[in-house]
């Protein structure tokens, strides 16, 4: 995912993101909150060499990453009446072991500026 085009595109083909999409940052984070076009009850999104997504992007970066960690607490758990569920959407990050603790404190800041909603 080395520019924006090709961020929504993986998306867009790896979560079969419905056609109604619109290729920018605020659809997928619409997309990604709402899941009711994939038919399985829970998700598990793999982000593989996450820490070279949008290289020389911050900005690009910020909007990717709070977007999925926006998602990943919509979905994080499901009260029921019987108690709490798993949610729908689990997402994982990975990347080489050296640019684990850089990768670690974006994702800290930006948990810290991503409200709820």
């Amino acid at each position: 995912m080395r520019d924006t085009d090709a961020v929504f595109q993986q998306f867009y083909d790896g979560l079969r993101l419905p056609d109604y999409f619109g290729w920018n940052w605020n659809a997928l984070s619409d997309c990604l909150s709402d899941l009711n076009w994939l038919s399985a009850d829970h998700h598990v999104l793999v982000i593989d060499a996450a820490d070279e997504i949008l290289p020389g992007d911050v900005s690009g970066q910020r909007l990717l990453f709070k977007s999925l960690l926006r998602a990943g607490r919509r979905w994080s758990y499901t009260q029921k009446p019987e108690g709490v569920v798993l949610g729908r959407l689990v997402v994982v990050m990975s990347c080489d072991a050296a640019s684990v603790p850089s990768l670690k404190e974006h994702l800290r800041s930006y948990l810290e500026q991503t409200p709820l909603s």
